[in-house]
């Protein structure tokens, strides 16, 4: 399939590139840091031979969520975002943006976003997890309450939230002692991304910003296939849910969240995110420079899915997200 619009695609500069040395072998570090600090050569040589109109490009992880300085984190912040905009404007008709925000500080963070799409014209904001306050060992979560006016920024502006994957903190990561292959990628991202969202769900928040879109990137990281237990289980126990939203966390799954293909190239996944969200809601990513846009392109032009379908999900649906 021609002109493909990907979306999980990132990029580091030198203040944000060492967060990326540990997920893959010292040998290739060469690489990967090549990759994640090109932008116009290997990047666009890779989208022209398999077919990708545009990447939304967005920064390396954990980065800004993990310093745990505020204001350091709002500096680094705008020092990415400035550079993007920089390099998007090279090239709009390849190249759009979502925003690094610092998230230590939910009116710092609504101020960069509110600049980032008023005045730099980017698409939304793409945000690694969530952010170490003041001292390392924190975990702060977007569904507390410090953050719901920033959620209603997001409303207000129209703009998609890319909440993207971070490991646990080692304080918190006591079941993967003496078994770091399950961190990144194999496991840790999906799981801590997932409780994440639920937890935005189950918040509450979507009764209040019914509009707000979130997306989740690697196919949904695990939610389409447990959505069902999710709501049901026990349900011969006659008891009202014991979190404060109004609705199943299904609808809010399926009204207020779109998932992208990113770095989970399986057709049965796919087909199963498209029973459990509709194809209107899924869009096409590669997760470069950490997967191969070749291998995403391959897979994606031959799933055994629709023409139609694959048009959607390939292009027209980020065109519409987007307003591209």
């Amino acid at each position: 399939m021609q002109g493909k619009i990907a979306l999980e695609e990132h990029f580091a500069i030198q203040e944000t590139l060492q967060d990326s040395a540990g997920f893959v072998p010292e040998s290739y570090w060469a690489e990967l840091s090549h990759r994640l600090l090109d932008i116009h050569e290997t990047r666009l040589r890779e989208m022209d031979q398999n077919g990708l109109e545009m990447m939304i490009l967005s920064l390396n992880a954990p980065a800004v969520q993990a310093i745990p300085d505020r204001k350091k984190a709002q500096e680094i912040a705008q020092r990415a975002n400035d550079f993007l905009a920089e390099q998007v404007a090279k090239q709009p008709d390849r190249f759009q943006a979502f925003a690094a925000l610092p998230m230590q500080d939910p009116d710092l963070a609504t101020r960069e976003l509110q600049r980032c799409v008023t005045d730099l014209g980017f698409k939304g904001a793409l945000v690694n997890g969530f952010s170490q306050i003041d001292q390392p060992d924190t975990a702060v979560y977007y569904d507390l309450k410090q953050y719901w006016d920033f959620w209603g920024e997001c409303e207000k502006l129209d703009t998609p939230f890319y909440l993207h994957p971070r490991n646990p903190l080692p304080s918190m990561s006591q079941i993967y002692e003496g078994h770091g292959w399950l961190m990144g990628p194999t496991w840790a991202f999906g799981q801590e991304t997932a409780v994440h969202a639920l937890r935005l769900m189950g918040s509450g928040l979507f009764d209040k910003y019914p509009k707000l879109n979130i997306i989740l990137g690697h196919m949904g990281e695990g939610l389409p296939y447990s959505m069902w237990r999710i709501d049901n289980r026990n349900a011969w126990v006659k008891a009202p849910p014991k979190y404060p939203a109004k609705r199943k966390i299904a609808d809010y799954f399926r009204e207020n969240f779109y998932l992208t293909t990113s770095g989970n190239f399986r057709t049965q996944t796919l087909i199963d995110a498209m029973l459990e969200i509709g194809a209107d809601r899924i869009l096409f990513s590669t997760d470069w420079p950490f997967e191969n846009v070749d291998h995403a392109s391959d897979w994606f032009n031959s799933a055994s899915i629709s023409e139609n379908d694959r048009e959607k999900i390939g292009r027209t649906n980020a065109q519409k997200l987007f307003k591209l």
